[in-house]
């Protein structure tokens, strides 16, 4: 797999490329957090974007905000977001309320779910991403005296390298059932990467796991690269998103996983908008028409 990722993912830290989109999820979360109707509480979330000289003057409340939800930006991608991660909370939750005893997030950027969920006791929750990026998380929560609800463990490797071999030093057991996440993932990663990654996690996996994960479904990105929310973001804090994704072919990684016998479901984000009766709402020349969450689970016998 090395070698295979566009060369912009490189930045160590969280001060350019994918890794500053995890400072923009953050913001989103800090948001999110001091909403009258707030859907997610992550006291964590603010410190993070504090403590980055990259986005010292990006807003924490909505309040903050000139024109509020009306926003591109802090208003509308801001509530996806919040939604998103609301969503996969109850995803993991779920999964490991029902058996999963271990849970793998991947490319886990500057989520806090092991210290803010209410985790059942003896569950671990292993933290893959680039060294750089925990280590800016782990400086962040030390600092506020952070303390985990369940194990953590952190797994500082690049997802272009052996981090199945990094997860099983770090204690992973694939023979116990496990939920996995991928949130805001795949389409940074070309195709070939994306099915090795699907293929390792159905490898490491025994009956009675789960994995969640976002997915696009465009064939050209680009038409979307006049969208407000795009447009937002580029001009406004320097993160061009379609110059981050991958432009290369999709595969088909829910059928690839339906075929290898696990039951697949999709939805699209404004399902869940609906059914929260919050979060963003179709609008013309969409970034996020395109956009899927992918709920997979491998039955037991």
């Amino acid at each position: 797999m090395t070698g295979t990722a566009p060369q912009h993912t490189d930045v160590e830290g969280v001060d350019g490329g994918v890794g500053l989109t995890a400072l923009l999820v953050a913001a989103a979360r800090a948001i999110e957090t001091h909403r009258d109707d707030t859907l997610v509480q992550d006291p964590y979330a603010e410190h993070f974007v504090r403590a980055a000289p990259a986005c010292e003057d990006w807003p924490v409340r909505l309040e903050q905000v000139p024109d509020g939800d009306a926003d591109p930006l802090w208003g509308r991608f801001a509530r996806y977001f919040g939604l998103r991660t609301r969503v996969l909370d109850d995803f993991l939750l779920r999964a490991v309320r029902t058996g999963a005893r271990q849970v793998v997030l991947l490319g886990a950027g500057l989520d806090t779910r092991a210290f803010r969920l209410d985790w059942p006791s003896g569950r671990a929750v292993f933290e893959i991403d680039r060294a750089g990026v925990l280590a800016f998380k782990h400086r962040v929560l030390t600092d506020l005296t952070a303390t985990p609800r369940a194990e953590r463990v952190p797994v500082p490797v690049d997802l272009r390298a052996d981090w199945a071999g990094a997860l099983a030093t770090a204690g992973f057991d694939p023979s116990v059932p496990s939920v996995w996440l991928a949130e805001g993932l795949l389409f940074y990663l070309p195709g070939p990467a994306e099915t090795y990654l699907i293929d390792t996690v159905d490898g490491l996996t025994t009956q009675g796991s789960a994995l969640a994960f976002e997915a696009k479904l465009e064939k050209d990105l680009l038409v979307y690269r006049d969208s407000a929310i795009y447009t937002a973001t580029r001009e406004r804090i320097g993160i061009d998103l379609l110059h981050l994704f991958d432009k290369g072919p999709r595969p088909d990684s829910a059928g690839a996983l339906a075929a290898k016998g696990w039951s697949t479901s999709m939805h699209t984000p404004f399902d869940f908008t609906e059914r929260h009766r919050r979060g963003p709402l179709p609008e013309p020349n969409d970034a996020l028409e395109g956009n899927r969450w992918v709920f997979a689970h491998k039955p037991r016998p």
